[in-house]
């Protein structure tokens, strides 16, 4: 698999990652033998970097990584999680360099590591942008050997691009994929210019670019797809992307006219998210060993033609783009 330089700091990625959100919660049962096998199934097939955060199942989903990485012999990928989620309420005033270490104390002690590769704030308020305060805390927290170094996630591309302003942003996390195309328009090109990572997440659309979702699809009362349809619980670009789901169906099947024969309609999408070399990785879930394997073959694929690339942009700018391009 392709490695990749993470911006500017001392770790090669390998450019398909593991995101862990799934095998820590809100996304139906997965069992914690699943997410033990399908985290080991992707190192095993060369992925390199590993995405977490301490509210996935509360801990759970970092714990499983501990254990895994404890298991294994060998170089160790390496590991971002997230703090912020945890504040209640999740409101700007919360952001304070105090509540930020305690939770990176919880995550250093659930991920058995004295020095954590990566913390990123977890889409915070927009306000928390405007206050240097924090990111001068998160700095003194570099330099204490907690971490290693910060980025940030972030739901809109305005709070990437003030993210990006503070020198020491190593990485910005942020939803990119067939169906949320606006990051590429500027923000893009100043990650490149300041060497800072990028990251993508929700690269099929919670599941819907991977083609298997249909109408008569059910989703379990735990699973953020049934929950958070429409933004109940956290912001709805999360869930599908922010894409109405029969919008979202309608749209599946027009790409999926694209797709390559022989490939899956997931490595597909994840792809075309390579496509764009400013992307450092990309973090699709995965539920059990199966679902690891097949997004780690997407960078087997070929390059994407130019043909391809254009029509994949007419169906975003006519179906998709009115619902979620001026939000996000």
């Amino acid at each position: 698999m392709r490695q990749h330089q993470f911006g500017r700091l001392p770790f090669t990625v390998s450019e398909v990652g593991f995101g862990a959100w799934q095998i820590g919660g809100a996304w139906g049962e997965v069992s914690e033998a699943d997410g033990r096998n399908a985290l080991n199934a992707a190192l095993d097939a060369g992925m390199t970097f590993i995405d977490t955060a301490d509210v996935y199942g509360d801990g759970r989903s970092e714990k499983i990584i501990a254990e895994v990485l404890k298991s294994r012999s060998g170089p160790r990928p390496m590991v971002a999680t997230k703090a912020g989620r945890r504040l209640s309420p999740h409101v700007a005033d919360g952001y304070t360099k105090a509540n930020i270490e305690a939770f990176i104390e919880r995550s250093r002690r659930n991920l058995e590591m004295d020095c954590l590769d990566l913390v990123q704030l977890h889409c915070p308020p927009t306000d928390v942008y405007y206050r240097p305060e924090l990111f001068d805390g998160m700095d003194e927290l570099v330099a204490s050997g907690k971490i290693k170094a910060w980025g940030v996630s972030v739901e809109r591309v305005e709070e990437a691009l003030k993210a990006i302003e503070y020198q020491n942003c190593a990485s910005v996390q942020i939803i990119y994929n067939l169906f949320r195309q606006r990051p590429a328009q500027l923000f893009f090109e100043g990650a490149k210019m300041n060497d800072v990572a990028v990251i993508a997440r929700v690269p099929l659309a919670s599941g819907l670019l991977s083609g298997k979702i249909t109408r008569e699809t059910t989703f379990a009362a735990d699973d953020h797809r049934l929950f958070n349809r429409n933004g109940e619980q956290f912001d709805v670009g999360e869930t599908f992307a922010g894409v109405p789901f029969e919008v979202g169906l309608q749209a599946v099947e027009e790409i999926r006219a694209l797709v390559p024969a022989g490939a899956s309609m997931a490595a597909f999408a994840l792809r075309w998210i390579l496509m764009n070399d400013a992307v450092t990785v990309v973090i699709p879930g995965a539920r059990n060993a199966e679902q690891a394997r097949a997004n780690a073959a997407a960078a087997d694929l070929e390059p994407l033609s130019i043909d391809v690339m254009t029509a994949a942009r007419e169906i975003y700018d006519r179906l998709v783009a009115p619902h979620v391009h001026h939000r996000w």
